[in-house]
Parts: structure tokens; C-alpha cells; sequence
């Protein structure tokens, strides 16, 4: 398994030390911007790490936020994209429809880059009712990294946020993930 990090506009300073790859917060709704996405990006790909972005889902508006995500983020080919489905700070969540809806207009937009889903084990399991995550899942469940509670196959873990977002890919190789990555 290979070991990433994930990060956002708090994250001032991370290290790319000992990471295969760096998942960045781009944009959320059709408002907001990462401030830090450039120069975050700029230091994973540096460091010769997988660069992917994602998007905070809103409800609502779905091709104007594929639209803004897509325009906004700093991305070239092969980083990977991603849709970002959780609870907003207000208490909404978007329709699988609407996540599913996303995940088809960015790959719509961007079809030379794989798009994934981001998803909290509860919201695979209790709000999922298609399955539907593009090319890969990036689960969230704090446990044992690698050993995910869900039986869906997967293709990044969020095991921890202590003290930031760490992941692991279930992919062998950084070799094999940059292939994978490219390969769209």
C-alpha cells in the first residue's frame, strides 16, 4: 500500500516526505476557492507525488458546481478529481443523484482524468443507494489503515485526520498509480 495525505487552506505547512500521493481541496459549492491549492499543488508535484483535487459537494446546482470545479482547480493531466460527498456545515447533503450527476459532468469536462468519489463510511453504507463512485472510491473510516469496515472495493483509505488527513492506496507501486492515473 502506498501513503498520502490530504489537505485544505488549514493545512499552512505539510511534508511530502515518505507520500505517494497528495489529494488537494480545489473549490466547494460554486463559491469558494482554496486560497493555498497553487502553491499545495506546486509542492506535491515537486516532490514527484500523484497530485488529485476535490470538490466539497453542495446540493443544487450540480453542472454550474462541475463547472466551477473544473475551471477553478489547478489541475493538469494526469492529477485525479474528485467529488467530495459528506454533510455541509449547514446539515444538507447532496442526492446520490446529484453525486452521481458530478462525478458524469466533470469526467464529461475533463475526460482525460479519472474521477473519484470521496465518501465517509457512513454515507457509503446509510446514504448510497447507486454505487456509483467513477473510477475509484476514496473511503473514509477511521481504522486500522488498508482495512476499511465496508465490503465495496476501494481505491484510497482516509484512516485518521490526527493530526491531518492521512490516506493509503491500495495500489502497489507509486509506478502503478501514476500509470493508472495517466491511463484515463
Amino acid at each position: 500500500m502506498l501513503n498520502g495525505i490530504d489537505v485544505s487552506a488549514y493545512n499552512t505547512s505539510f511534508t511530502t516526505a515518505g507520500q505517494s500521493f497528495v489529494f488537494v481541496k480545489a473549490t466547494e459549492g460554486r463559491s469558494y476557492t482554496n486560497p493555498r491549492q497553487k502553491d499545495q499543488a506546486a509542492q506535491a508535484r515537486d516532490a514527484g507525488v500523484t497530485v488529485g483535487f476535490y470538490h466539497f459537494l453542495w446540493p443544487g446546482n450540480i453542472k454550474a458546481q462541475a463547472g466551477y470545479f473544473v475551471e477553478q482547480c489547478d489541475s493538469a493531466k494526469p492529477d485525479l478529481l474528485v467529488c467530495d460527498w459528506e454533510t455541509t456545515p449547514d446539515g444538507t447533503r447532496a442526492t446520490n443523484s446529484e453525486k452521481d450527476q458530478f462525478i458524469r459532468e466533470v469526467k464529461r469536462l475533463r475526460p482525460t482524468h479519472r474521477v473519484l468519489l470521496y465518501a465517509n463510511r457512513d454515507f457509503w453504507i446509510n446514504h448510497d443507494t447507486t454505487s456509483y463512485a467513477g473510477d475509484g472510491l476514496w473511503i473514509a473510516d477511521y481504522t486500522t489503515a488498508g482495512k476499511p469496515r465496508i465490503k465495496a472495493e476501494w481505491l484510497f483509505h482516509q484512516y485518521t485526520d490526527k493530526p491531518y488527513d492521512k490516506n493509503v492506496c491500495s495500489m502497489n507501486s507509486e509506478l502503478q498509480l501514476r500509470e493508472w492515473a495517466r491511463d484515463a
